[in-house]
């Protein structure tokens, strides 16, 4: 039995290629905590987890002050008691993001140490459904983008052979949102999926009433009309529209997505990996899914979730947003307009530590045995 002997904690934060901005919020950076696992064979295993700008540092001191010392000594490949330890030993402080993102960055690098030791890739061990993923972008459908440019970042997309794009909805006026998505349709016709976002920032009456708009578009989906919290309002909104209703990426337990799927408040779940706390609840959100016949598209973290979404039958979407390149410049394959999963062992991520230890940006934490 290999048991866990060191826990080294780094944190980057990775500037964005381009402006991100959506109806409530602009994405200014990607702070990156870093959690690399080494136990008693001498293999190792990464995980990580995001925020877009704030909360860096309070994710990483969880991890340095509470998480990390609980796992020295432990059985590396019991990962469903170690995340419940975790979760006991934040009961106070959970459910919420940051809990959910120091613990997701444990989860990740066990899981990777799992796959290494199995010399199996994760979308395999995690289930091996599918050995690719249609691919839609969003990095083209920001909030401020002009309606030119978003017409032209779709029909580029197209050509590439994405299979669909999202535009990010909630400008001012009604009418705003529909030139551009219509715009959008005339351009990539009516067989291109055209996925909209308008990051929880309506109200249930302009949402029903937007909802008319994206139906005369062919919308795929209408994401977080709502603030997540309010699952009875979702729950009317489905009931009032034929577009399908898409959540998930601001909510952070199992229970949560249990509340919306048993009121019938979505048609597809959007569980964010770092967001829920890590692979382990991750699989679990995508089996409940699944029975009742719900598809799950992970919002964020292509890198890591081209894997999990390969690895379960439910998941017929990975979202385009590039976010590693700096320190794992390998890169994801995309071929076709597909997402293909690695085969390396782990979680298929390259990572480069020469690039990471210049860019970390926090005392480098080293915890081992007392």
């Amino acid at each position: 039995m290999a048991v866990v002997e060191k826990v080294e904690i780094f944190m980057v934060d990775l500037e964005p290629k381009v402006r991100r901005a959506d109806a409530i919020q602009s994405f200014e950076s990607q702070e990156t905590p870093i959690v690399r696992i080494t136990d008693s064979d001498g293999a190792q295993g990464t995980g990580y987890s995001y925020t877009i700008g704030t909360g860096g540092p309070s994710v990483v001191a969880l991890v340095e002050r509470t998480l990390g010392p609980l796992l020295i000594g432990r059985d590396a490949d019991r990962i469903q008691e170690i995340w419940n330890a975790m979760v006991f030993r934040t009961h106070a402080t959970a459910v919420g993001a940051i809990t959910s993102l120091a613990m997701a960055a444990i989860d990740t690098a066990l899981w990777d140490l799992r796959c290494r030791r199995a010399g199996l890739p994760l979308w395999k061990m995690a289930g091996g459904a599918k050995p690719s993923v249609p691919l839609y972008t969003t990095e083209g459908g920001w909030l401020h983008i002009e309606t030119r440019a978003l017409v032209d970042d779709a029909t580029e997309a197209k050509e590439r052979g994405f299979a669909g794009s999202k535009i990010k909805i909630g400008r001012q006026h009604i009418s705003e949102d529909l030139s551009q998505l219509s715009a959008v349709r005339a351009a990539v016709g009516d067989a291109y999926e055209i996925m909209t976002d308008a990051n929880q920032s309506f109200a249930l009456p302009e949402a029903i009433r937007r909802s008319k708009v994206l139906e005369t578009v062919g919308a795929s989906w209408f994401e977080e009309p709502m603030p997540a919290d309010d699952v009875t309002a979702h729950a009317r909104l489905a009931a009032a529209t034929s577009v399908p209703i898409a959540v998930g990426e601001s909510m952070y337990s199992l229970s949560q997505f249990k509340d919306y799927l048993q009121a019938s408040a979505c048609s597809i779940v959007q569980a964010d990996v770092a967001r829920v706390g890590g692979i382990t609840p991750w699989l679990k959100i995508a089996g409940m899914a699944e029975a009742y016949n719900v598809p799950i598209c992970p919002h964020f973290l292509m890198e890591l979730h081209v894997s999990l979404v390969c690895a379960v039958q439910n998941a017929p979407w990975l979202e385009y947003i590039p976010q590693l390149d700096v320190i794992a410049p390998t890169g994801m394959r995309v071929e076709g307009g597909r997402a293909i999963p690695s085969d390396e062992p782990g979680l298929g991520i390259d990572w480069d530590w020469d690039r990471i230890a210049g860019q970390n940006i926090l005392p480098l934490t080293e915890i081992t045995k007392p």
